[in-house]
Order: C-alpha cells, then structure tokens, then sequence
C-alpha cells in the first residue's frame, strides 16, 4: 500500500466509534512512555483476538477525543523506530512485534501506525509477563474469563486427530507402513519381539496413527499414498525444497506430499551437505566439518510438520541457500519464547496437533516432545557454530534459520576455550556476534565475564583469548575437551588405585586441561568436575575431610 492507501484506511479508523478496542489513538507529541506502549501492545492485541480481527492499530499524532491530527515528533528516525521493534519484542511473550510501523505526513502534520499482530490462538500475549486488555478507553489487566477464551481457542482442538470417514488402510502406502514398524522397533525395543505379531490395524493403533483402526488425518500425512493427499481438502500437506543461490534466486526445486515419513529422508537428500573448512585462528591448521549437522536439519524439518496449522493451507518450506538453510512453516509458535522452551526442555501444556506429535515421538521423527529444540542448541554450540535463528515476528509463520559457516571468528574462538559456558550464556554471545538486540542487563552480565568489549549498545565479542601459536599440538593444548572426558579419567584413576586425593587429581588432570586457562582457573575447572561427579552425576563421594579429601567410587548398590 501507498501512502494514499494508508492515509485512506487511517480515515476509516477515524471514523470508527470510540468504544472500539483493537485500535487507540495518542497525542504522543513529543514522547510517549516505553512501558505504556509495550501495555498497549498486549491489550490490542489480545483484543484483536477476541474481536476476531488479524491486527490492532496504537496510533500516534491524533487526539483521542475528536480524531483530529496534530502531529507527532516521536522517535523521528526511522532507525530509531526499528529499534523500537526490538524493544518491544524483547518483552512481549512470543516475541511479537509490530506487523510494521507507518509514518504518514499531513499539512497538520506526522502521523506514525503502530500494526500490532492479533494474538494467535490460543496464546494470550503478555507484557512483561502480564495480560492487558481494554476496560473502555483504559488499559486493564485481561480478566481470567477472557484469557480462558483465548486459551481455549487450542485446547481441546486437534487437527490431526481427526477421523477421515471415507478413508481406509488402503490409502495408506505399504512402503511407508513398513517403514514405520521399523522406526517404532528401534524406537520402542521392548515392544521390538511383539511389533511382528501385529496386524496393521493393530499396529497403527498402538503406534498412535489411527484411532480404534480409524484413518485419521496423520495417518494420511505420515502414511498416506501420494495420491490420497485430497482426503486433508482443503488443507494441504506439502513440503517444498527451494535452491537459492547467493542473490536469492531460485534455481531449483521439488515439492513433496505423503507420505511424509518417506518423502522427508528424500527432502533431506537434496540438501547439499557440504564439508566447510575454518581456522578459529589463521596460524592454526584447518578444521574439516560438514555445514550442518544431520539432526539439526531433520529436527528443524520434523518439527515444521508436528507444528504446522494445516488449516492454513500453506506450504512446509526447506530453503537451501549458500551457508544456510530456512524452514519455516504455517501457524503461531504456541510456546511463549524460544527461550523458555530451553529453559524448559519439557512437554508444552497442549499442541496444535497432539495425536500427530505423538506419532512421530513414536516413529522416532522426532525425540521425546519438548527436548528437540535444546539438543539443536547444544550441538550447534558443540561444533561452534552460529546458534538456530527462531524468527516468530510474523503471527502466522515460524521460520528457523540454520547457518553453516563462522559469522564472527572471536565467538569460535571463545566457545573453543570456554567449553564449559552455560547456553543461556552462549545464546547471549550468538546475539552479539549477529548484531541482534541485546539488554542492558544482558550486556553487563556478559562484561562481568568478559566476553564482550565495547561501549553499550555498540558491543561485540571480546578478541582476548589467550594466544594460539598455530601448529596441531598447540591446538590441542588449548582446545579442551569435554567434561565426559575428563570424568572419565577420575573414574579411571580411582577404579586402579582404589581412591585418590585432591593433589593426586590436580596431578592427573592440571597439564591435560587447555592452555588457555590459568593455573587458577585450572584448579577451578577441577573442583568443579569433582561437584558435579559428587553432587548431581552421584558417581563419586568424599570419605576424607575437606582439607584432606579422599574421592571413592560410589557403586549401585550405596
């Protein structure tokens, strides 16, 4: 739209009466409080929700009272306007954000459209952890009764589980039921010796596809014939791979239908895979590595089809372009954050399509539901590389962006010497090195660790990691191992000799840790193994004193 549509529709909303909900009109002058518009956001939001509208509007320069403009002077850089995106999403839950924001400029002057996303189904939007809504003209806590309305949108709707009438076994395809006994054997091995016994009918019950030996709407895209795809009308289970090259510019492609338990290790063929190499420093010799790990790229593309809202009738899209690959499919992220599904790492409360979920856990497309999305993290964080962009601005769309190369050599560099980082921590990092928002809070506890310089918010990853001289021995001084190694080596030592003390430990391990670390920062490292083998891994105990200590083995039976 032009600036004459926009200034078109701008009318409308001032003809609209002032009881309306979904839209609010500010004077904003010269400024307007931060906290005020984030407790907007959420309250037209959620209201556009329950009015049934995609989007809300908060607009600035236009008295309340008679809708007449008088202009505004906020934020009068565009650059600052986009930053406020940011801001805003940092607070919200979901991460939403302005669809965009409109500056419209009149005789009476300025006019900025604040496009708010409507709350998706059944996920009330929060501000700072707490639902607004409208009491008339005012902002007020969501009452329960309508957070329940909203939640209830998802609650006990479940697309996939849905019984298809018409359909029976003979549309599912006989290749692909093969397959998935397969998958539910090395999936479920005490169920492997019975599995053969089983009919179909049985076997699809018991492995959650069908329901009391009814074809229900997973079974068709987990199992379904290709030609059986009509049977989800109007909704469409397509995959599509798209080739791009580096002006994003398609040079290839194929679509995929059911049964997708087949056509995904197809998809996942035509990804070109290709070995990447890098020096974390130019003097030390290269590293050979594939771009992606293959778990990484299946659960990414698995998890597209346990989320996707069909209903949508939109495409599940796998994106390969040089150094990256973007999947996105149709539908809300219903998990308020990325962040607290890591910090999670458990079942959600309820799924847009649960029965088709659990299939998949069943037929082990994807792990036990809720720890997939960590464990990306982690083996990205494990081959020190970018971490999973989660881009959940759009309200109907997720879209996750896998990057196969280094963006920023000092973020590799500091997650080969600090292999003990925690990943909300790393996570932080990965925000620096790709430029994206990141909290004052975020910014100082990061400073307080010093991995970051720079003056605030122009911060980057800190460039002083201890010096690496460049010839294979001295990287593997200074790369450290993982903590499974080392442990292994306490139990090792203990189960020769029975026990050991803490100098007889410092002595096995001090000249194996990197050398990247200081001597202190060594020994640190070591009592921290020990806490971890005593306290959480109970694999160790200590029968000395504190001063004296004397590490045993704890076996099963203590």
């Amino acid at each position: 739209m032009d600036q004459s549509q926009w200034k078109s529709l701008l009318n409308e909303f001032r003809n609209l009466p002032s009881e309306t909900e979904w839209i609010e009109f500010k004077e904003a002058k010269v400024n307007y409080n931060f906290d005020k518009i984030g407790r907007y956001f959420s309250a037209i939001s959620n209201e556009a929700n329950l009015k049934g509208r995609k989007e809300g509007w908060l607009i600035f320069g236009i008295k309340d009272s008679n809708r007449e403009i008088v202009g505004t002077k906020y934020k009068e850089k565009r650059s600052e306007l986009e930053s406020l995106k940011h801001e805003i999403a940092q607070l919200t839950s979901n991460n939403l954000t302005f669809i965009e924001i409109h500056e419209l400029n009149f005789s009476e002057g300025r006019v900025i459209m604040f496009q708010i996303p409507s709350a998706p189904k059944g996920v009330p939007i929060s501000w700072k952890g707490h639902y607004y809504g409208r009491d008339g003209e005012s902002i007020a806590p969501l009452n329960i009764q309508e957070i329940e309305t909203i939640r209830n949108q998802q609650i006990n709707k479940d697309w996939s589980a849905k019984i298809i009438e018409n359909a029976s076994l003979s549309d599912l395809d006989s290749e692909a039921i093969l397959k998935a006994r397969f998958e539910f054997k090395k999936k479920n091995q005490k169920l492997a010796n019975q599995v053969d016994t089983w009919s179909d009918e049985v076997f699809l019950n018991k492995a959650k596809i069908t329901i009391k030996g009814k074809i229900t709407r997973t079974a068709i895209i987990l199992l379904g014939k290709p030609e059986a795809d009509h049977l989800l009308s109007p909704s469409i289970a397509k995959l599509s791979w798209i080739l791009k090259d580096e002006d994003n510019i398609e040079k290839d492609y194929e679509h995929f239908g059911p049964p997708f338990l087949l056509n995904t290790h197809e998809l996942f063929n035509k990804i070109r895979n290709l070995k990447y190499r890098y020096m974390p420093d130019q003097s030390l010799f290269p590293i050979e590595i594939n771009q992606y790990d293959p778990y990484v790229i299946r659960e990414a593309l698995h998890n597209c089809i346990a989320h996707q809202d069909y209903e949508l009738m939109g495409r599940i899209n796998a994106v390969e372009k040089p150094d990256e690959l973007i999947f996105t499919n149709m539908g809300s992220f219903i998990p308020e954050s990325i962040e607290n599904v890591i910090k999670q790492d458990a079942p959600q409360e309820y799924y847009r399509n649960r029965l088709l979920a659990e299939a998949m856990v069943n037929l082990n497309m994807i792990d036990t539901i809720g720890s997939g999305i960590k464990k990306m993290f982690l083996l990205q964080k494990k081959r020190f590389f970018p971490l999973p962009d989660y881009d959940l601005s759009k309200n109907e769309k997720v879209k996750v962006k896998i990057t196969g190369k280094i963006i920023d050599e000092n973020y590799t560099k500091m997650l080969i010497n600090n292999t003990d980082l925690e990943l909300d921590t790393v996570i932080l990092l990965d925000k620096v090195q790709k430029g994206q928002f990141l909290s004052k809070s975020e910014s100082d506890r990061l400073r307080k660790q010093k991995l970051i310089e720079g003056r605030y918010p122009n911060v980057y990853v800190s460039s002083q990691i201890a010096a690496l001289t460049g010839d294979k021995s001295s990287y593997i001084k200074n790369r450290a191992f993982d903590k499974k190694h080392y442990k292994k080596m306490i139990l090792s030592f203990i189960k020769e000799y029975s026990s050991a003390s803490r100098a007889e430990l410092d002595a096995l391990l001090l000249d194996k840790l990197s050398d990247a670390l200081n001597q202190q920062q060594k020994k640190k490292k070591i009592t921290n193994l020990l806490y971890e083998m005593h306290k959480k891994d109970k694999t160790i105990k200590n029968v000395g004193s504190n001063k004296k200590s004397k590490w045993i083995s704890i076996s099963k039976d203590d």
